[in-house]
């Protein structure tokens, strides 16, 4: 752990670190970015009752103030997830110091999270999905940073697989050119977000979570840098088929061509066309990916502090 690094921690996350206690760390980006006030508060406080209810604590990340909040109060909570998303800086490797040296708000991606939580001691994330290489990057060379944060910072990412509106098959590929654990948990197959199966073979396939907190030890014991990618499969109950949303995906990919919506913008801008175009399905079946996730993700944890 770090002791130059701006950090404040919530009360519950301070003590449970201290104590050798299972943490598991969350993103923002979702809260301020992801989802409507005020399904994301609602969301949010969904997850880490959750997490709670596993056995962990939760360490929502943030940067408030020019602070890097480890875990967030509940009314540091609901005053993040009430900031505007143009208020709200969305923060990645690039742009997480400047946000802090500006005292700006900022929430955290997957990258950011992945490298405010091994800061913080934290080994463990939940999320809903990583970023990955967008349609046409063979053009734009639109790559999302996640995948490098995978590639170096040793933290296990639990999520459901990439979000489907991504190349997938080019993400998977990337990840294994970077050397990236990417582990599918309970079936053979690669899940895509929504939709539980991607029709892609995963790499690798574990069944308990045991084995992947062991397999994270074993990385750090022969010192290979990076984390691991846990694809943990949306419940059945709330998926929604590849051959529903695929075409729905495809149109509000097109949409936002046409629009000239790129870089960081893309992201927002889908999720939220698809969630008008399902008329809600895909918001609530989001939802539902990331409780299971961080029901995983509490059990890995516990597994670790074992």
């Amino acid at each position: 752990m770090t002791h130059n690094a701006p950090l404040t921690f919530a009360p519950e996350v301070a003590e449970a670190l201290a104590h050798g206690r299972p943490v598991v760390a969350l993103e923002s980006t979702i809260i301020t970015h992801g989802m409507p006030w005020p399904q994301n508060l609602e969301m949010a406080e969904q997850v880490e009752a959750v997490i709670r209810e596993g056995g962990a604590t939760p360490a929502t990340i943030a940067v408030m103030g020019g602070r890097i909040h480890i875990g967030l109060t509940p009314e540091a909570l609901r005053a993040l997830a009430q900031t505007p998303p143009a208020e709200a800086m969305k923060l990645s490797r690039a742009d997480l110091a400047v946000c802090i040296a500006n005292g700006r708000t900022g929430a955290t991606t997957v990258a950011a999270t992945m490298i405010c939580a091994h800061l913080a001691g934290i080994r463990v994330f939940a999320t809903g999905g990583i970023g990955g290489v967008h349609r046409g990057a063979e053009d734009s060379f639109d790559i999302s940073a996640d995948l490098q944060e995978l590639a170096q910072t040793p933290v296990t990412v639990v999520a459901a697989g990439a979000k489907a509106i991504l190349d997938l098959p080019k993400t998977w590929e990337v990840l294994e050119t970077l050397g990236v654990p990417v582990i599918a948990f309970g079936q053979d197959n690669l899940p895509a977000f929504w939709s539980q199966d991607s029709g892609l073979r995963a790499p690798l396939r574990m069944d308990d979570p045991t084995q992947i907190a062991a397999a994270a030890d074993m990385r750090a014991a022969l010192g290979l840098k990076g984390g691991q990618l846990v694809a943990n499969p949306i419940p059945e109950d709330a998926e929604i088929a590849q051959d529903v949303i695929m075409p729905v995906i495809e149109q509000a990919l097109a949409e936002a061509q046409a629009q000239g919506i790129a870089a960081k913008a893309v992201t927002p801008f889908l999720l939220s066309r698809i969630f008008e175009l399902t008329e809600g399905r895909s918001l609530a079946s989001n939802i539902q990916l990331v409780l299971n996730n961080a029901r995983l993700g509490a059990r890995i944890a516990v597994a670790m502090a074992a």
